[in-house]
């Protein structure tokens, strides 16, 4: 396709993205289904420049504007996104159709000193977001956490276990021309530094790997379930946890998957197929009160709370979600309400490892502390002492998971293991 036709797509997905309230892969999904003449290349490079604009967002709009406070329209964006990020030219600029002032966003590129830009200009995060990462991190770690989060995420799989070893997927990826290299944390991930088209190979079709992130990986290695007991991922979402639950359990016992969107689940059951899984039950509820959650009280084995959050931790790949308004209080009332109500399922001895892949304390460590002091049946147990069982060493002497990725190349995530007193 022309150089116009693709800047004039990247400005119109950019300006949906941000004018609209769908997350970006789906706003990236219905735009694509209405240009089908799009080829492949093309697709890539649209969603390539539109979320390197969402990453960059704030530098690319001083770019653009020549100030931190003027606005700047999507089409200057996308335009100072090709001259700083991809070393367009102002010629390649006219070439590709835009007609605003391209010399003036070149000079600046040129000239323009970070240095003395605001700081969350310089780090292109929100104010809101970067005024508690550095009361949490301090300056020097902010720095490098959200240079991290600037930067594309890799593709990371997960070998199902039940049809291959991660040796034999590793081999089946190569044979297909996609070599990967094993994670270092999870036991059973494989990671590319590029994107690759692993949904057409015969590796994914034969239920070999699923795309999920390593940190997500170790979310069910926390939970440590057993063969033939009875296990609930309490949000489960498109069941990716569920999934990896369902085959540390070897295919017995029962997999409860509990979300509140049945269009969610739905896209379990194919996934469920072709990873040859049949010890999983999809179940609707209407809130974490639900009579299909209070059924199962004090029944189940173990639990997982992947509670709903701000996603922070999922900036390399959701960069949308800093230019979003979010109600970080409303959402610590949801997360409170579900560990509680999750905690009633579980047996005397049972386990429920509460999860986020939020950087913030206050949907996290604080989430844990006020739930330890109202339910004194509870007790929390090192998430070192449990990765350490299954040959993870990630985090001599932790109580908690924390994945950052600047640290760790992986998602962000928190996790507490919680055990119900015998």
């Amino acid at each position: 396709m022309s150089k116009p036709l693709l800047f004039k797509s990247a400005t119109e997905l950019l300006s949906a993205i941000l004018s609209g309230t769908s997350p970006a892969d789906a706003q990236m999904e219905r735009h694509f289904r209405a240009h089908p003449k799009l080829g492949a290349r093309d697709r890539g490079y649209i969603a390539e420049t539109v979320y390197a604009c969402l990453r960059r967002r704030r530098f690319l709009e001083t770019l653009a504007s020549g100030s931190a406070t003027m606005a700047a329209t999507a089409e200057t964006i996308v335009a100072a996104c090709l001259v700083a990020l991809q070393g367009e030219s102002g010629r390649a600029l006219a070439d590709a159709g835009f007609r605003g002032d391209a010399s003036g966003i070149v000079e600046r590129a040129r000239t323009l000193n970070m240095e003395q830009l605001p700081l969350g200009v310089q780090l292109d995060l929100p104010e809101w977001l970067l005024e508690r990462l550095l009361a949490q991190y301090g300056e020097g770690e902010t720095r490098a956490l959200a240079a991290a989060l600037n930067q594309p995420a890799t593709l990371d799989l997960r070998v199902n276990t039940l049809k291959a070893t991660r040796e034999e997927a590793a081999a089946c990826l190569a044979e297909a021309g996609l070599p990967v290299e094993l994670t270092p944390w999870s036991p059973v991930g494989l990671r590319r530094r590029e994107r690759a088209p692993i949904f057409r190979t015969r590796c994914f079709e034969d239920g070999l790997i699923e795309v999920q992130d390593e940190g997500s990986q170790l979310l069910s290695l926390l939970l440590e379930p057993k063969r033939r007991e009875m296990v609930v991922d309490f949000c489960a979402g498109a069941g990716g946890k569920t999934l990896h639950l369902a085959a540390l359990m070897a295919n017995s016992g029962s997999v409860y998957a509990f979300d509140v969107s049945a269009k969610r689940l739905e896209r379990l059951k194919p996934r469920l197929a072709r990873a040859g899984l049949d010890n999983v039950r999809s179940v609707a509820i209407q809130n974490e009160r639900d009579v299909r959650v209070q059924r199962l009280a004090g029944k189940i084995d173990r639990v997982l709370v992947d509670a709903p959050c701000s996603g922070t931790g999922t900036l390399r790949r959701n960069p949308d979600i800093k230019w979003r308004a979010i109600d970080v209080q409303k959402l610590v009332a949801v997360q409170r309400a579900i560990l509680a109500s999750a905690s009633t399922l579980l047996k005397p001895g049972g386990r429920l490892v509460y999860a986020t892949c939020s950087l913030l304390r206050e949907e996290n460590e604080d989430v844990v502390a006020g739930f330890l002091a109202t339910h004194p049946d509870f007790v929390m147990v090192p998430a070192a002492e449990v990765l350490a069982r299954r040959h993870v060493a990630l985090m001599p002497d932790s109580e908690f998971l924390r994945l950052l990725p600047h640290r760790h190349r992986t998602d962000g995530f928190f996790a507490a293991v919680l055990e119900r007193r015998p």
